[in-house]
């Protein structure tokens, strides 16, 4: 999306990744206005299992930007990360069943 489309619309979008992964939804664009196009989105209420951020939103580069729809697509690169062992032991227990 450039500068000639409708940046607004792009806010309150929900944003996914390519795999199906909720990441957040959007609160702000960052705008290059050297190249007159959007070089991020600003994702607040962020999936906190994916980005791990005590801040209230996070920056995702607009080129990892997949698809802009009712959704938002983004590529997915993210990998989940664990806090503890307890937890991953939990997850691959679970897995099991």
């Amino acid at each position: 999306m450039t500068m000639s489309g409708e940046v607004t619309t792009l806010f309150g979008m929900k944003v996914f990744t390519d795999e199906g992964k909720y990441v957040g939804k959007i609160e702000d664009v960052i705008i290059d206005t050297n190249a007159s196009a959007i070089s991020g989105i600003v994702v607040v209420e962020y999936n906190k299992a994916l980005i791990e951020s005590h801040s209230r939103g996070v920056i995702i580069p607009y080129r990892l930007v997949k698809a802009v729809g009712d959704i938002v697509i983004i590529k997915d690169v993210f990998t989940r990360r664990f806090s503890t062992t307890q937890e991953l032991k939990e997850i691959v227990v679970g897995e099991e069943k």
